[in-house]
């Protein structure tokens, strides 16, 4: 039996720190029973994946916390245990990146050493990631408020991500949480004004996971848009301002040195793999238990150290580990996925892609002007000092480009199935669009979902406030309220929360998930 931990509310403890006073909460031991009675009825499959040997022998405190916290451990997490017990001795072990298993082996290290490593590992993991989950929601509020003006809207789309779909990804040794934590905290400091504090945080997210590098298209708009806003505003007197070449080089030479620090981490560990497997041997297979040297015959991993040929991307011109990774281990590229027998597995993205692309449907038919634009063009509302706000507001629009990219790249090039976490800890659209819909067709919601309400009590109740209008849980309300709520809101509610139960049952005990 393996027990989860109660990602759903670590994060709204976070999320309420950031607005509100901290406030008991029960669901915790509801998580945890219901996650033990799932794995106590339903056993771990038996899936052909990654699954090193334990050296030695387990103590009874290895197999306590094993029993406990095991199932955090399964399908991509086994890769990130193994790459911060061992480092990257496996060659595959490279499409995953370095930031995440460091941050684990540090943590590891405050552990009594009579744990095995990878228990150590395991717990280290699952109190990480709790807390990131829940400075990912923390910092997703804060990025809502800055772009959608909309505190209400703002807090209902960080609740929503405390029911991820992809949460079981949040608290499993997986690099979501991280990325989630650093990508919105590095957006929400770039909508400050914060540009070398946000390059940093981008650049550290991208020694996360490798899309990553795709938030360097944050700084590229930011720069442009800077620049096509000061040509719109008109000369300004002389000596208030440099020559207009020199504005567009300083911002050229900003834009080129953000997006080198965004793709650093990543350049950085390519070149690090290829001195580790394409320099000359390094005699590290003396070092190597026999256990893993046994599991690498029989499966076919290659070693790094070992003797024999270099591996074929050692002779490309470009030579990235982690391209062929993705192409020979895992079959990634434009339409492998395009199989009958994947069909279940694109049914299993359907309503990511379906939400995905009706977000970008809805603000583009919304704004087709500012969209045909590029967002370029100041409107009239700007220029007045009032901008819209919420979903449709002129501030999304990157932000919705940035989504439907993910959503289409995923769609053809990758493992379908993926789209869920990718978009989930990536995106914040994710949240904003089912919270835009929430608010604007649920009349239960009634006055809650605006940031000035009126006297009206929806519901008959009062809710607790964290704020000017803000009430206290809306999630909690829908849910409550079930068979008064309209199709709409029972669909977007029923998808959060079916992918979030259904992760905890299934990733947990070793079947194929998301």
């Amino acid at each position: 039996m393996h027990i989860d931990i109660p990602h759903a509310v670590s994060q709204q403890a976070g999320l309420a720190q950031a607005c509100c006073p901290p406030q008991k909460d029960t669901n915790v031991f509801s998580c945890r029973s219901s996650q033990a009675v799932f794995n106590a009825l339903i056993p771990d499959h038996d899936a052909d994946a990654f699954s090193p040997p334990w050296p030695g022998q387990p103590g009874w405190w290895d197999a306590l916390l094993e029993r406990l916290l095991g199932g955090l451990g399964r399908w991509d997490g086994e890769h990130f245990l193994f790459i911060a017990e061992h480092g990257y001795l496996l060659e595959h072990n490279c499409a995953f990146l370095p930031l995440f298993p460091l941050s684990l082996r540090a943590l590891a290290g405050l552990w009594p050493s009579q744990v095995q490593p990878r228990v150590r590992l395991l717990l280290s993991a699952a109190l990480l990631n709790a807390l990131l989950s829940a400075l990912a929601a923390a910092a997703l509020f804060q990025l809502g408020r800055a772009v959608l003006r909309r505190q209400s809207q703002a807090y209902l789309a960080a609740l929503l991500f405390s029911l991820s779909p992809a949460g079981v990804f949040m608290a499993a040794a997986y690099s979501e949480s991280m990325f989630a934590v650093l990508a919105f905290s590095a957006m929400w400091q770039l909508e400050k004004g914060h540009g070398w504090l946000s390059g940093l945080l981008f650049s550290l997210a991208s020694g996360a996971r490798a899309n990553g590098m795709v938030n360097a298209g944050f700084f590229l708009y930011s720069c442009i848009k800077r620049f096509a806003l000061r040509l719109q505003v008109g000369p300004a007197p002389a000596g208030k301002l440099p020559p207009l070449w020199k504005q567009l080089l300083g911002l050229a030479s900003s834009a080129v040195l953000m997006c080198a620090g965004v793709f650093l981490p990543f350049a950085l560990f390519q070149y690090y793999a290829y001195v580790k497997f394409c320099g000359p041997g390094t005699g590290q297979g003396g070092t190597i238990p026999e256990p893993l040297l046994q599991l690498a015959q029989d499966k076919g991993y290659r070693v790094a150290g070992m003797d024999g040929a270099k591996p074929p991307w050692c002779s490309q011109r470009i030579p990235l580990v982690y391209s062929y990774i993705q192409d020979t281990y895992w079959n990634v590229g434009f339409l492998r996925y395009f199989e009958l027998r994947q069909i279940p597995n694109f049914l299993l993205a359907l309503p990511v892609t379906l939400l995905g692309s009706w977000a970008a449907w809805t603000y583009v038919s919304t704004n087709p002007r500012h969209c045909l634009t590029l967002g370029l063009e100041r409107s009239k509302s700007e220029e007045k000092g009032k901008p819209r706000d919420g979903f449709c507001g002129p501030a999304v629009f990157v932000y919705v480009v940035h989504a439907t990219a993910l959503l289409v790249f995923g769609f053809f090039c990758m493992h379908v199935q993926v789209l869920t976490r990718f978009l989930g800890s990536s995106s914040p659209i994710l949240y904003w669009f089912p919270a835009h819909l929430l608010q604007e067709h649920e009349p239960l919601l009634g006055t809650a979902g605006t940031d000035n309400p009126p006297s009206g009590k929806p519901l008959g109740e009062s809710p607790r406030s964290c704020g000017k209008g803000t009430p206290d849980n809306l999630v909690v309300r829908l849910l409550l309220n079930w068979r008064l709520i309209t199709p709409l809101s029972k669909s977007i509610l029923a998808f959060f929360l079916s992918y979030w139960l259904l992760g905890l049952i299934l990733h947990c005990n070793f079947f194929p998930w998301t």
